[in-house]
């Protein structure tokens, strides 16, 4: 080892004194630095007491500003991926409709219901929830009204049909879903 060589001791020690060094300044000291350099207009002690309050006030509302967007990330973290399934949810719904209508495939509908249910489940559990069921009074924020017809069954206004279902993701809306709307007698 050369003479060069700085222990790991020496250079926490070091670090340890650098950290709780602490700067002593006299009153004028600290009113001079106000006038220089925090605030040119600052003349007494208390102008330069307001603007650290201000600062500090600032810095609280930069923290809860934070605070709010890391949690609202949090929350929606996982809606690219909910996302990504609704086409897989489209098209085990397209199935089981489709297998309804057929003689011979009540075997497989059975086992596409369960893996739609299985898959429900699990978004459930994450958030997701689905929207758009018949007979659901239209609402503009989740429903889009791809059509409308005259229905004595539906009450007028009210979901005739779903033809796509919609989902929200907590209180996010992140499809909405397509329906025919009844137009009444």
């Amino acid at each position: 080892m050369g003479e060069d060589t700085v222990k790991p001791e020496e250079t926490a020690e070091a670090a340890e004194q650098e950290q709780t060094t602490e700067i002593v300044l006299s009153d004028e000291e600290v009113q001079k630095l106000a006038k220089e350099r925090v605030c040119p207009d600052c003349n007494t002690m208390q102008d330069a007491e307001e603007v650290r309050i201000r600062c500090l006030a600032e810095m609280e509302n930069f923290k809860k500003r934070l605070q709010r967007e890391r949690e609202e990330q949090f929350k929606y973290a996982t809606e690219s991926v909910l996302g990504d399934l609704l086409p897989t949810l489209d098209n085990l719904q397209l199935a089981i409709d489709y297998g309804r209508n057929l003689e011979g495939c009540e075997n497989m509908l059975i086992g596409v219901e369960m893996t739609q249910k299985l898959l429900i489940e699990a978004i459930e559990r994450h958030g997701l929830c689905q929207l758009g069921e018949k007979h659901d009074e239209f609402n503009p924020e989740v429903h889009e009204a791809v059509g409308q017809e005259n229905c004595d069954e539906v009450p007028e206004g009210h979901v005739k049909h779903v033809m796509q279902r919609g989902y929200k993701l907590k209180d996010r809306l992140i499809r909405p879903a397509k329906v025919i709307v009844s137009g009444g007698k």
